[in-house]
């Protein structure tokens, strides 16, 4: 962890924390080292390239894939090792790459569903729901229809639709543009500016650099299972290295 990161790491408004995470899959180390931070209302990008290992890195964070791990605390609270589920009802919810939806069930029982956790404690839902509808008006257009008959980048509105139903105070989402049309991805983007700034803490993966790190707060580059670069979006967008492996933009 380099000198700048150690400071980071040590702000009060700190989130999450992570330090020295490592994921093993049999022999092969897909994440080695990892530390990063972000903070309360921030939004953080991470960059790199198709096996870097950044699906690798919400997954340990969730629970998904054993770590090992010197430090992994949310809101001060060490959360190694706790089940995926308990993760959510303290405000973590996770976008999955491939959405995993309930293919068979409509957009409206998706969206309540991401509420689950929340049934017992009186809080209203069908306001939030509304909320989502207003987020997403497509979604309230189709919340009959099965989620399987969707395009693609409907499924991924209604993928992010589903976690906000969670009240998630750190929002993880992995990949939300992958594949999708660029009218599509404008519309996600447009999203998480929204919800950025309303308040809401996200910590992005995603391929799209450029879009990436226009939205972000603070961004870091993972290559090859390891941290290579950690720094404020806006530097990291006028770095040459980034330019030019990340960015498509040639050397002069």
């Amino acid at each position: 962890m380099n000198e700048v990161e150690a400071t980071r790491q040590q702000q009060a408004d700190i989130l999450l924390r992570i330090e020295d995470l490592d994921v093993l899959y049999g022999g092969v180390q897909a994440l080695h080292g990892v530390s990063l931070s972000v903070r309360e209302g921030e939004v953080v990008s991470v960059i790199g390239a198709n096996g870097a290992g950044k699906t690798s890195l919400l997954s340990a964070i969730v629970g998904v894939v054993p770590a090992q791990v010197s430090v992994l605390n949310y809101a001060g609270r060490n959360i190694a090792g706790r089940a995926p589920e308990s993760l959510v009802r303290d405000g973590i919810t996770l976008v999955p790459e491939h959405r995993e939806l309930f293919s068979d069930l409509t957009v409206q029982d998706n969206l309540r569903l991401g509420a689950f956790h929340r049934r017992r404690k009186g809080d209203r839902v069908e306001d939030d729901l509304a909320q989502v509808y207003s987020i997403f008006p497509r979604l309230a257009e189709r919340k009959r229809q099965r989620a399987g008959t969707m395009s693609g980048g409907e499924q991924q509105m209604l993928a992010m639709g589903r976690a906000l139903m969670a009240k998630p105070r750190l929002l993880l989402l992995d990949e939300p543009s992958l594949g999708l049309a660029p009218l599509i991805v404008q519309e996600i983007f447009r999203v998480l500016e929204q919800l950025r700034a309303e308040g809401t803490t996200v910590l992005l993966i995603e391929q799209n650099a450029r879009a990436a790190l226009k939205l972000a707060d603070y961004g870091y580059v993972l290559e090859t299972g390891e941290v290579i670069l950690g720094a404020p979006a806006a530097e990291l967008a006028d770095d040459e290295r980034i330019q030019q492996a990340y960015l498509g933009m040639a050397k002069a």
